[in-house]
């Protein structure tokens, strides 16, 4: 069997896989025609007024940071388990990383986004 042959059959068959799938989703699923069922609901309460609140952007901006500066320390671990072994050129280039990650953190504070307003 030829590659494209063997690929085509492999599209096929995960095609007909995720369309069987999301049938006996469809069919197996229980069906409710409660009007209560589109209602907003948290943690056992009954809202009270508007259940759409608008929070700060500063929020998201502040977990954003924190997700990419967390990410980038983490970058640093397998580094440190081989840092005897990378020489001067890895700590040059380890320093060359540390130095961008930390005019990151100096433009992220000069234009206010960790100030908790």
């Amino acid at each position: 069997m030829s590659n494209s042959a063997l690929f085509f059959v492999v599209l096929v068959t995960a095609v007909f896989m995720v369309l069987a799938a999301l049938y006996l989703a469809v069919w197996m699923a229980p069906k409710s025609t409660n009007a209560l069922k589109g209602e907003p609901y948290e943690c056992g309460i009954q809202t009270r007024g508007p259940s759409w609140a608008q929070f700060k952007v500063g929020y998201y901006l502040i977990a954003i940071l924190f997700l990419v500066f967390d990410v980038e320390t983490v970058l640093l671990f397998p580094w440190a388990t081989i840092f005897k072994s990378v020489g001067v050129d890895g700590l040059i280039l380890v320093s060359f990383f540390i130095i961008i990650l930390a005019l990151g953190l100096v433009y992220a504070w000069k234009k206010g986004a960790l100030e908790w307003k």
